[in-house]
């Protein structure tokens, strides 16, 4: 049913990301800054990079779901 929702939208609507998408996204980079040195380590990332993405602000989205 959410993907006839989404798109039902207006193209207009459809360019800003929805705030639970927003909501996950931050969860996600919080849960980013949790992991220890071997699993970001795993996924080929270091603690810097891991630390600059998790302060990254909810609203600062990839730029694909603006489109």
């Amino acid at each position: 049913m959410t993907f006839v929702l989404e798109q039902t939208r207006p193209a207009s609507i459809r360019r800003f990301p929805r705030l639970s998408d927003m909501l996950a996204l931050a969860r996600q980079r919080r849960d980013l800054s949790r992991l220890d040195d071997a699993q970001l380590r795993d996924m080929g990332l270091s603690r810097s990079d891991a630390a600059s993405e998790a302060n990254r602000p909810a609203w600062d989205v990839p730029s694909h779901w603006t489109r």
